[in-house]
């Protein structure tokens, strides 16, 4: 008997999510999006001011970045807005050439990171080590804490104070309850203590000026010709590069966080379409943000795009609706947030004597430089590479010594048989050359690969040259033992690459 059919009502619950009938997720959510939302304020205006804009341009970008990703993004609960690194890349573009020049390459890096999305670039975050991950986490909570420091120094007494108490609240509210984020207890008592007793300390107002309206799409302000892309294609390429590697970073160390799988590939594409929209509506431009990404997911316990839409939207309404309450919102109580933050993000255990006892060598050098590069540049982007490229070329080192030779020459003196162990590629090929006694072996030599693999055209040039080395002296090579993959290789190059002596 077949089943009967559902209703079309039955059939619409059953593709919505189980949270939609959860209070305890909306409330979870909706705090969280709050919370990240007061956070996005003074970080947006201030990543404005690096970009050399008008501080609307940053929060419009935060806004639109955050709402369009929480539909198209692949990874829920994360946080896409303007951040310093994107500012840093189109700054000098905005410099030289006006905001309209800006607009045009956030558009044009968007349609790059849908390209880049497509052809499949989010592969490319296999090749990432675990360790230029955890320098890339530590490096992360350096950069948070370093960016707080401005807000503590030259500043009057009382934020020392403010910065401490929203510390211990954040500390100890948690033990009291989890119904309510402690970051927003902080920010909501520290306000009303500043406010209350009067106390002159920096404020959001302080930042910038707060847009009064949502924005307004349109076109960028430019001239459609072929100078103009050329002129903004080289800072939308960089801005694309730059954006795809900080999200899917974070999209990974989401995935660590809580668990759970992340389409990287729709990251990608959407992360594109969020930069696409944003600029039509005049932002300029992001890609995720790590720390409010921890405050979301980590902080407050958000898991899904409900908090993202609202971080997004909630930023509109209190800039528009309750921008004179927000602008008196001391920078204090967002220091302390961040602080926490940044002291929550950190992987302590991957610097203590017991762990860095265990690890290798090569492991503790990849993190190192991958930390040091990031706090040295402020980019998370060029760490990342540089970490990465170190850690090929540390593996490449110790695969290559892996690579060894050893000959038995039979008892009648007619034949000797060199077996190779290990993979042969192009660091470990290199000397292969050098590891055959061509003046002394007798006439018949046999080379047994069955202990190895051929990986590229640098070991088949090098048994090219064996053989032609052996050749000269008028013995002959049998190369025996392949496995298909390397049969199949050597086949299509042998005798194929110049350069055999």
């Amino acid at each position: 008997m077949s089943a009967p059919a559902l209703s079309p009502a039955a059939r619409l619950r059953g593709l919505k999510p189980g949270w939609i009938s959860d209070p305890k997720v909306w409330r979870t959510e909706v705090l969280a999006g709050l919370v990240v939302a007061l956070a996005l304020v003074p970080e947006a205006i201030s990543f404005s001011i690096i970009a050399g804009v008008d501080p609307e341009v940053g929060l419009f970008a935060a806004f639109t970045m955050a709402v369009t990703i929480s539909v198209v993004g692949g990874r829920r609960a994360m946080i896409s807005a303007a951040t310093g690194a994107v500012a840093l890349v189109i700054a000098p573009l905005n410099r030289e050439h006006g905001l309209g020049y800006l607009v045009a390459a956030v558009i044009l890096a968007g349609v790059f990171q849908v390209v880049l999305g497509a052809l499949g670039v989010a592969r490319l975050m296999r090749f990432v080590p675990r360790s230029v991950m955890v320098g890339f986490v530590n490096a992360l909570a350096i950069l948070i804490f370093m960016a707080q420091v401005p807000e503590l120094t030259d500043v009057p007494w009382p934020v020392y104070p403010l910065v401490a108490g929203g510390l211990v609240l954040m500390v100890f509210f948690p033990r009291v309850t989890r119904v309510v984020p402690a970051p927003l207890v902080s920010i909501v008592a520290l306000t009303v203590v500043t406010v209350a007793a009067g106390i002159a300390v920096p404020t959001v107002g302080d930042k910038g000026e707060l847009p009064h309206a949502l924005p307004v799409p349109g076109l960028p302000d430019v001239p459609f010709t072929l100078d103009t892309l050329t002129t903004v294609a080289p800072y939308a390429l960089a801005m694309a590069l730059v954006g795809l590697m900080e999200s899917l970073m974070t999209a990974k160390l989401v995935d660590d966080i809580t668990d759970t799988h992340s389409d990287k590939t729709r990251e990608s594409i959407g992360q594109g379409i969020a930069n696409i929209v944003t600029g039509f509506f005049g932002g300029m431009g992001g890609c995720a943000m790590i720390g409010q990404t921890m405050i979301n997911v980590k902080v407050s316990g958000a898991r899904t795009r409900l908090s993202t839409f609202l971080a997004g939207s909630f930023l509109m309404v209190l800039c528009v609706v309750f921008g004179p309450v927000v602008s008196d919102i001391p920078m204090a109580a967002l220091v302390a947030v961040m602080v926490m933050v940044s002291f929550a993000t950190f992987d302590w255990h991957s610097v203590a004597p017991r762990t860095l006892g265990r690890m290798p060598a090569g492991e503790i050098l990849v993190m190192v430089v991958t930390v040091a590069v990031v706090v040295a540049t402020g980019n998370l982007a060029i760490g990342v590479v540089v970490g990465s490229v170190t850690a090929l070329v540390i593996f490449a080192r110790r695969v290559a010594r892996l690579a060894d030779v050893t000959s038995v020459t039979d008892p009648d003196g007619g034949q000797v048989v060199y077996s190779v162990t290990g993979e042969l590629f192009f660091a470990s090929s290199n000397d292969l050359v050098t590891r055959f006694d061509y003046a002394g072996d007798p006439d018949q030599v046999v080379i047994d690969l069955s202990a190895t693999h051929i990986w590229d055209a640098s070991s088949v040039a090098a048994l090219d040259a064996v053989e032609t080395k052996y050749a000269r002296r008028g013995k002959r090579v049998e190369i025996v033992g392949l496995d298909e993959h390397s049969t199949l290789l050597r086949e299509r190059l042998a005798g194929a690459l110049a350069g055999n002596h």
